[in-house]
Formats: C-alpha cells, sequence, structure tokens
C-alpha cells in the first residue's frame, strides 16, 4: 500500500561519539532518472544487519525504479565472498563495512566508497563460563574470526590494546560466521566452543548471541559500514551514485516508519528467526533509525578519520600488501547529502 515520505536530507548528527558535523555543501541538483531503468547487480550480505532490513526495503518497495534502477540482488554471507564476487564482476555496487572496502579497493582500484551505510555492531565473545574477562586473557588462545571481515580487525585491535601481539601471543583461526554459529550453539565444554577459545562476528549473530545467553562479550566496538560502486559502472551510467544513496535515504525512512515490517521482511529473505530484542539491539547504534532524526548517508569528517584508521591498522596488521591512499578510495559523492528523493508515494510491494 501507498506511504507517504517526504523525506528530510538534511546533515545529522552521526551518533554521541562523533565531532559535530561541519555545514554541509549545498546539494548537486537532481539527476533525473533514465528514461530507461538502469539495471544495477547489488551485493548484500544475507547475515548481516541491520543492512539486510534496507536491502529488504529495496526489495519490497518501488523506490529503485523511482530512481531510474531495476535492482538485481546478489547475497552473500560476508564481506570476504562479497569481495571476491566483485573483484569477479558479479555485482556493480555492494554493501560492506570499513575493512572490506579498503580491502576490495586495494585490489581494484576502480571500486570507491560513494556513501554511509550505517553503523554496525562488532564484538568479541568468550563462553559464560570462560575464565577469560578481557582481550589481555585471550594470550595462548584459540580466537575465531572469518577472515576479510572488519570483526577481524576489530578483535585484533583489541587484543593489542590490551597489549598483547596479535601475530604472536594469540592463534587466530578463520572461521566463517555460520560455522562460528554452529560451533557456539553446539555448546561449550570446561569453557571452550570445541577447540576455539573465544570468536568475533557482527550483528545480527552477535546481539543474537549475547540477548540467548550464549556468549559473552569481552570486547565490543562500532564500526562504520559504506556503499561501494564501481566506477565503470557511473560512467557508464551518470549520475547513478548519487541516485543509488538518495534511494538509500529513502529505504531508511520506509524502515524508520515500520522497523518491524522490515525486520519480518529480512527475516523472509534469509529464512532466519531471530528472538525478540536481537534486531532491535543491532540497530541501536544506526543514528538514522531514531524518530524525526535527520537521515544521513554521507561520511562526516570522523568518518572520513575512522576509515585513515582502518586503513592503517591493516596495513600494520599486514591485511595490504601495500600503503593506500584511503583519501582516493573515497568519491565525492560520499561527502555531501545526496539530492532529495521524490516526495510522492512509495509503493510497498506484498
Amino acid at each position: 500500500m501507498p506511504l507517504a515520505l517526504l523525506l528530510a536530507l538534511a546533515v545529522g548528527c552521526g551518533g554521541t561519539s562523533e565531532a559535530p558535523t561541519p555545514a554541509a555543501p549545498t546539494p548537486a541538483a537532481p539527476t533525473a532518472p533514465a528514461a530507461t531503468p538502469t539495471p544495477v547487480r547489488i551485493g548484500w550480505q544475507t547475515t548481516w544487519a541491520t543492512q539486510g532490513q534496507l536491502v529488504a526495503v529495496l526489495m519490497h518497495t518501488d523506490i529503485l525504479a523511482q530512481n531510474g534502477f531495476v535492482g538485481d540482488f546478489k547475497g552473500f554471507p560476508y564481506g570476504g565472498p562479497l569481495n571476491e564476487g566483485a573483484l569477479a564482476g558479479e555485482v556493480d555496487v555492494l554493501f560492506t563495512a570499513d575493512q572490506p572496502a579498503l580491502s576490495l579497493a586495494a585490489k581494484a582500484p576502480s571500486w570507491g566508497i560513494v556513501g554511509r551505510l550505517m553503523y554496525n555492531r562488532v564484538g568479541t565473545f568468550v563462553p559464560l563460563d570462560s575464565a577469560v574477562q578481557a582481550p589481555k586473557d585471550l594470550r595462548g588462545k584459540r580466537l575465531a574470526v572469518p577472515f576479510g571481515a572488519a570483526a577481524q580487525r576489530e578483535a585484533l585491535g583489541a587484543i593489542e590494546g590490551a597489549g598483547l601481539d596479535p601475530k604472536a601471543d594469540v592463534k587466530v583461526v578463520n572461521l566463517g560466521l555460520e560455522e562460528i554459529l554452529g560451533v557456539v550453539r553446539a555448546g561449550a565444554t570446561a569453557g571452550k566452543w570445541g577447540e576455539i577459545d573465544a570468536a568475533a562476528a557482527w550483528d545480527p549473530t552477535f546481539a543474537e548471541l549475547e540477548v540467548g545467553g550464549q556468549a559473552r562479550a569481552i570486547a565490543s566496538s562500532t564500526v562504520t559500514s559504506v556503499v561501494v560502486m564501481n566506477d565503470t559502472f557511473v560512467t557508464a551510467h551518470a549520475g547513478a551514485d548519487q541516485r543509488f544513496m538518495t534511494a538509500m535515504a529513502m529505504a531508511y525512512e520506509v524502515y524508520r516508519q515500520d522497523p518491524s515490517r522490515a525486520d519480518g521482511w529480512f527475516q523472509a529473505e534469509t529464512k532466519r528467526t531471530f528472538e525478540p530484542g536481537v534486531l532491535s539491539t543491532a540497530a541501536t547504534v544506526e543514528p538514522n533509525l531514531a524518530p524525526g532524526a535527520a537521515l544521513r548517508v554521507h561520511l562526516t569528517d570522523a568518518d572520513l578519520a575512522g576509515l585513515t584508521a582502518a586503513g592503517a591498522f591493516m596495513e600494520k596488521a599486514g591485511l595490504l600488501k601495500a600503503p593506500l591512499d584511503v583519501s582516493a578510495v573515497v568519491r565525492p559523492s560520499a561527502k555531501a547529502p545526496p539530492p532529495a528523493g521524490d516526495p510522492t508515494a512509495v509503493a510497498i510491494r506484498p
């Protein structure tokens, strides 16, 4: 059914931890959608909230059509495989966290950040009866993380911040998110999940294990996640980056007007059911979902500083083969609000 939308795309706060947002430049005039809709292959992560709800909104409304696109949604389990899909030419735009975005750009400079996706939580956790109380207690322990995901960087950062050497003091093993979830759900014995002492993951899995009393967090942080687009696609379809970010802002408006509906769409698309409170816990760190908040899908100076710090950490940890100029990865469209969306009704599909 129709849902009236009047978007407020003025500059807003990105959360209490950010520096005050400087006055944004006047947005460019909207780029009219092409007469013939542009097919766009959208890479998304099927295990990831709050991104999943935004994708579901795009799937269940005519928002993409209003902005001149026809969406082809391609799901991936997490950031590593999604990057592989991008490098293989399977997608035109993708939703990912800061570390996978920088890793992709380091391998293929034609990929650049065109806007802010969301803030999301990542955390390192242990069995409830584990003797590990903080990252410093992971010395000599076995930590499972999905390699290539931002959770890897944050977990290693927490270990390093505790005075340990992530390469020498902790055994870090590569385990996919679904594998981690399976190991934890199998139960712990003597403070361990099989041979695993601790693991790292992102929401909603992180929130799911916390809310369900299956794991105890020893470290958590918030990651800036982004929208990444191929320059070749933008060149072939002028204004595609701005039009797509306009669509993202519109998706946020639909999402926050009825979070339960967006949650239901996400669960239906991924064939997963979450306990009450899991998805809302995951969404608490995203300011765009606060009622009446000014929507923001561009990056602030604080976000840009965080991306630069992420690049520096990746280089130090050996996750990048060569230094990366992070500023060159961020495209101009990522630094200013996109054109305002069409204020006409958005059609909701069954």
